[in-house]
């Protein structure tokens, strides 16, 4: 009983920081929900007894992304007057629309997993979990060791260049 308040009121977080993140005046604002958010996410993967999923959510997401997400908004001028017109083009009754179906369909897969929950088979033991994350880590730093070298070089082109560009205006 414990576990399922703990997941809901986790759940309800998440969505209360995502509304925050969406609808906050101050962009370094959304950027400070969105954190909370991914930490609120990541202590749902623990509850859920995925700690490695827990860890790579914090580094990569509230850690890497966070981060990239804030040199945008430093580098975006802030001091401008909001838009005066309103684009012709954007649809507001679609966008509402699909959320809607989006939602419905979300309730549906929710009420299907509840209606037949999943056999014993689902669920993993400690021991293939240890396991699968060994492979992980295995694959990683063996066989896709130079894929991974060089998405990190480029980040960190990526990373000096946004600095230099910024550098050059300041």
């Amino acid at each position: 009983m414990a576990e399922a308040l703990t997941f809901y009121t986790l759940a309800g977080l998440i969505l209360a920081f995502a509304v925050l993140v969406i609808t906050a005046r101050n962009t370094v604002h959304s950027v400070l929900f969105l954190v909370a958010n991914f930490l609120f996410v990541a202590a749902l993967y623990v509850l859920l007894g995925a700690q490695f999923l827990a860890v790579i959510q914090v580094v990569v997401y509230a850690g890497g992304i966070v981060v990239l997400y804030l040199f945008v908004v430093m580098l975006v001028n802030l001091k401008r007057p909001p838009e005066a017109h309103h684009d012709p083009r954007r649809r507001s009754r679609l966008g509402v629309t699909v959320a809607l179906v989006v939602l419905a369909e979300i309730v549906v897969i929710g009420l299907y997993g509840y209606v037949q929950p999943a056999g014993p088979a689902a669920a993993a033991t400690p021991h293939l979990v240890a396991q699968n994350i060994e492979r992980v880590g295995w694959a990683l730093y063996t066989e896709y060791l130079i894929p991974f070298e060089l998405a990190s070089m480029l980040l960190l082109v990526a990373m000096v260049g946004a600095i230099v560009l910024a550098k050059r205006e300041l």
